[in-house]
């Protein structure tokens, strides 16, 4: 009778990332490209499409919409109230004047993470002189109660000066004309460790690994491998040097997961991946790399200049990942000495399975998949 109440609590631990969260335990992450000199600057914004229309006080029928043309009839049928919240919320100012906003009348919908965002695109007819110019972002704060620890990543090209940064509610204005680098690497290591402690697609994929990797060596040199493997395509990603559209990245990460988990359950009590197990784990490790270079979506080819924060994000996903297997490997290795092992092993595999199972099912035909409906 234990073993059945012990099944439901790994479910309850594990597919949360799976589902729809709700409302009060959702976060996220909302992404501004801005570009301009002057009196006249652009605002490009992704808002997650179900969060905006909560947050917009629309009827079920706008938020609960599903596949693109729904959508995006939604945001046509609903601009005006969706223009009055983003306005009131992402303010543009040059010598702390305030622009004018106006948005365009025709939205796209665009897949981040297997979540639809809506695409909206801002104007912004500014006062003033040569001097800089302010942004300002309180998109889905915490006092709306349907989403928590909102941050904005502003990437912008303004008045000759380009960056990236991170608002929060916490620190919630850019102004060109500071230099912030010291502060980008403290927002972007934060950013990094956020990215992958919830990302249950990451975790999943390092316990799986964790879990047949049965010397402590074998777990350093494993997480070696996949840290060497997703920094590069990280990087190269998130510079512009490859491109690799994530309605192909994000079905093929939870193929990576179901493929490791069932190579430890084949394996019986060894190591499932066997001597494939360094070619394997590089080559999801790049895979990956796609997936958290995805997460920031700086789409400026050979921009350089942001190789700091970039550099930092990854290191914050380097410290997360080691904490996660700082944690997961002392309870597996207790596990393994239990008389449970096997029983524990089978059911943690299962799990893992089904939740990569429904993800890439989901990814590829679900609303939001390329063979969907999105």
């Amino acid at each position: 009778m234990r073993r059945l109440y012990v099944l439901p609590l790994l479910l309850f631990f594990l597919l949360p990332g799976s589902v729809p969260a709700s409302a009060h335990d959702a976060t996220t992450t909302a992404h501004a490209r801005l570009t301009g000199e002057g009196t006249h600057v652009t605002a490009e914004l992704e808002l997650e499409y179900d969060l905006l229309m909560k947050s917009a006080w629309l009827h079920a029928e706008a938020y609960e919409a599903r596949g693109r043309t729904e959508r995006l009839h939604q945001l046509a049928v609903n601009h005006d109230a969706v223009t009055e919240y983003v306005t009131e919320r992402f303010a543009v100012a040059h010598d702390d004047k305030p622009c004018t906003p106006s948005m365009a009348d025709r939205a796209d919908i665009r897949v981040r993470g297997g979540k639809a965002f809506a695409v909206l695109t801002l104007a912004y007819d500014c006062a003033g002189g040569g001097g800089e110019h302010t942004v300002s972002s309180a998109l889905f704060p915490d006092q709306e109660s349907f989403v928590h620890s909102t941050k904005t990543l502003v990437t912008y090209e303004l008045d000759g000066r380009e960056g990236s940064v991170v608002l929060s509610a916490a620190d919630p204005t850019l102004r060109t004309a500071q230099r912030r680098t010291g502060h980008q690497v403290g927002e972007f290591f934060l950013l990094g460790t956020g990215h992958l402690l919830f990302g249950l697609d990451h975790v999943l994929l390092l316990t799986a690994l964790v879990m047949g990797a049965r010397r402590l060596r074998d777990v350093l040199v494993t997480a070696t491998a996949f840290t060497a493997a997703h920094s590069i395509t990280f990087l190269l990603a998130a510079l512009g040097v490859v491109d690799v559209p994530g309605a192909l990245v994000e079905p093929v990460i939870a193929a990576s997961i179901v493929v490791v988990a069932v190579a430890n359950l084949l394996g019986r009590g060894e190591d499932g991946l066997g001597k494939w197990r360094l070619p394997v784990v590089f080559a999801f490790g790049l895979i990956h790399g796609l997936g958290f270079a995805g997460a920031l979506d700086i789409r400026e080819p050979g921009s350089w200049g942001l190789l700091l924060p970039l550099l930092s994000f990854n290191v914050g996903i380097e410290a997360a990942q080691l904490a996660v297997i700082a944690v997961l490997f002392p309870l597996l290795a207790l596990a393994r000495r239990t008389p449970a092992a096997r029983w524990v092993a089978v059911t943690l595999t299962a799990v893992i399975v089904t939740v990569g199972l429904y993800w890439f099912l989901d990814r590829v035909w679900g609303p939001a998949g390329p063979l969907g409906s999105a």
